[in-house]
């Protein structure tokens, strides 16, 4: 009988370990020991992926007059306000039907030269189409910035994902694939732009010793809490809370202030990161095998898409992004799953317009598709910490809300 206590991340990070924080097991720096994976020359290391953000786009806004950005409709909502932090303009693109690409009618129209960067994002570890992106950047003379947030470790036709555009970034949260509890990689494949990178950071991430602690406290408390037998006490909990009161964007964590903290990571942090790079191949490996089998499962349900790897991509698998037929039907799903305890759960609550505390900034796009995909995503977790029997039972939600709407048609 499964435990009701039980809690299952929503979401696959690299389980940190006790003997990370031993200061007498030597290993090479973070920053090294990423650069090498990621196979590039460098990499600096900021306080959080939309940390990196603002330092790359503040960096690209002091070399040139143009002032917009052009990101996608959906996607986490820390991307516009780190553009909007650099007094930048967002500008948002649809996607493409289905979707978490862009929409390639739409970006070629949006592309002007008032247009600085566009942000290409891998979503939840998928693996967005870069060509077409690259392309209509060049043309316009626009730099690429890649949001990898999740997806440290995928490829793209070969290439480590984050090292292709000019500028690329990774997420260190909690939950990612390689966490610091906060913290984030920025990286550039021009040696000038790097050098620029790193003067900016100088500038504006200085180190604050509070703020460090804190860090430090709450990583300690990822590694206590981050596991199904405690998860409900931090995460569950709060969830729950949250769904009573109708608050979806607090229950998945939506609810950002417009303060975006810069500041150095401090030293202890880095070198538990260190200690814990070493796993991370192995892990993603398994959770790619992982994802493949529990795929052949869910890929058979009529009524859902599996959002899946392009051709010539290799993702990472945090969790599945899957699409309901309708809107109603995914309510259903999450009627059943989404307190259950199994890692099921939404992605973003809202595409980028709809958020209220965005709506005033960003206004008249028309973005239906990116409003379709939010209003019929869900996700499930790819944790090792999902059971088969506890998959099998989210399949069976899933084939019984698809039944119940195919013959309600």
């Amino acid at each position: 009988m499964r435990n009701a206590w039980r809690e299952v991340p929503p979401t696959a990070g690299l389980p940190l370990q006790w003997s990370d924080f031993n200061p007498r097991q030597k290993s090479p720096s973070l920053a090294e020991s990423l650069a090498e994976f990621l196979d590039v020359a460098s990499v600096q290391l900021e306080c959080s992926g939309t940390a990196a953000l603002i330092i790359a786009l503040t960096t690209l806004k002091k070399s040139s007059s143009r002032r917009s950005v052009i990101l996608p409709a959906y996607t986490c909502p820390l991307v516009a306000l780190a553009v909007l932090h650099c007094g930048l303009t967002p500008v948002l693109c649809d996607l493409a039907p289905g979707s978490f690409d862009f929409g390639v009618e739409t970006l070629e129209r949006l592309c002007n030269t008032d247009v600085l960067a566009i942000i290409a994002t891998h979503l939840g570890g998928r693996v967005c189409d870069l060509d077409r992106v690259m392309t209509i950047a060049q043309r316009h003379g626009a730099f690429v910035i890649e949001d990898a947030a999740q997806s440290l470790g995928a490829l793209w036709r070969g290439r480590n994902v984050g090292t292709i555009g000019d500028i690329g970034f990774f997420s260190l949260a909690a939950g990612k694939g390689l966490t610091l509890y906060e913290g984030g990689v920025l990286l550039a494949r021009d040696a000038e732009i790097r050098k620029a990178l790193a003067q900016t950071s100088v500038d504006l991430a200085l180190f604050q010793p509070l703020m460090e602690w804190r860090r430090t406290v709450q990583l300690v408390g990822y590694v206590l809490f981050y596991r199904p037998g405690l998860l409900r006490l931090a995460y569950g909990l709060p969830l729950r809370r949250a769904l009573r009161r109708k608050q979806l964007i607090v229950a998945v964590g939506d609810d950002f202030p417009s303060s975006i903290p810069l500041h150095r990571v401090g030293s202890f942090r880095r070198n538990v990161g260190a200690r814990a790079v070493a796993r991370l191949p192995a892990f993603l490996e398994a959770l790619a095998m992982q994802a493949a089998a529990r795929k052949q499962l869910l890929q058979p349900i009529a009524g859902i898409t599996v959002i899946d790897d392009a051709d010539g991509a290799r993702g990472t698998w945090p969790f599945f992004m899957v699409l309901m037929r309708t809107t109603e039907a995914r309510d259903l799903a999450l009627d059943h799953l989404w307190t259950a305890g199994l890692g099921v759960t939404r992605l973003f609550i809202h595409a980028l317009p709809d958020f209220p505390y965005l709506q005033t900034q960003l206004t008249g796009a028309d973005v239906r598709n990116a409003r379709d995909v939010a209003a019929r995503m869900l996700t499930i977790s790819n944790s090792p910490s999902l059971s088969d029997a506890d998959f099998q039972r989210i399949c069976s939600v899933l084939t019984s809300v698809a039944k119940s709407f195919a013959s309600s048609r």
